[in-house]
């Protein structure tokens, strides 16, 4: 179990708003996919523009979501692995953080060989959403496995290895998505909702673990990072979720890191080791067979 000693706290001051153009500018010229083309079902009527703020560390911090999508991070040709994996930002279910939970997490990935998806979803617990985590976040968070795995051809993805990544708020959604998932709809004329919403494996990072996780035997192999000083909710309930899959018999590997707290993420100021976690994911895909 790996260890180490500093302290990471999220600061969420507004210093700054800027349009959803100044926000696109930092992913640059990354394809933006909608979930739905034609428009998401059962929009929230009263819906507010979506904006961002910028966090004094410099974050982009989106709220009000009204279209999700999916920002692509494709690796070259020469690197590709097949492999890919849909990112959920955190932000307590009220906002995003979409650049050290999102856009930076992407770019590691696609640029060793693993194609990176970071999905803008919904927000359920924004003042004034009519909007539900297991109900229009979860259904965000299926539609784009379903929207990756319709398009793997396109995209040179391997459709049988395509995995979820959340953290904080968005681990949660992406532990929802790895127990809650179905083999498809064949009685609608989407071709998309024909796909399985059931994700190959989970990478979940300090989540917010649901009261129900509902495991099976065929839960999805699970990669499982938090800090010791986060909640105690998180630090010690990822230690009973880790202890849950192995009684299942579910392949997974925790990492809880000493004077660690919530929201390391990927960040220019994360000391090792906790800054060395995107490298021991990728080991531990190989490990699983998933980077052919």
């Amino acid at each position: 179990m790996t260890r180490s000693f500093t302290l990471r706290l999220l600061a969420g001051v507004v210093v700054g708003v800027a349009s959803l153009a100044a926000c696109a500018q930092y992913p640059g010229n990354h394809e933006v996919v909608k979930l739905w083309p034609k428009g998401a079902p059962a929009l929230q009527a009263d819906a507010r523009p979506e904006t961002v703020r910028i966090s004094p560390e410099g974050d982009h911090v989106i709220t009000h979501v009204a279209e999700p999508s999916l920002t692509l991070y494709l690796p070259s040709p020469q690197t590709a692995t097949g492999a890919a994996v849909i990112i959920a930002p955190g932000g307590g279910h009220s906002e995003l953080w979409i650049d050290h939970e999102g856009f930076r997490v992407a770019e590691f990935l696609s640029e060793h060989g693993v194609a990176a998806f970071v999905l803008k979803y919904r927000l359920a617990r924004e003042k004034g959403s009519s909007y539900t985590v297991e109900g229009t976040e979860l259904e965000d968070m299926q539609r784009a496995i379903r929207v990756v795995r319709s398009r793997s051809g396109d995209w040179k993805i391997d459709p049988a290895r395509i995995g979820v990544m959340g953290f904080s708020a968005g681990g949660e959604l992406a532990e929802l998505a790895s127990t809650r998932y179905d083999a498809g709809h064949l009685d609608t004329e989407d071709p998309v909702e024909h796909v399985s919403s059931k994700p190959d494996f989970q990478a979940l990072l300090y989540p917010a673990i649901p009261k129900e996780p509902r495991l099976t035997a065929q839960t999805p192999k699970a990669f499982l990072a938090c800090g010791a000083m986060d909640r105690v909710d998180i630090s010690q309930g990822m230690a009973e979720f880790y202890l849950a899959l192995a009684r299942l018999h579910v392949s997974a590997e925790l990492h809880i890191y000493a004077g660690i707290g919530h929201g390391f993420g990927i960040r220019k100021s994360n000391t090792r080791p906790v800054a060395d976690w995107p490298e021991l994911f990728l080991e531990w895909m190989s490990v699983q067979g998933l980077l052919k």
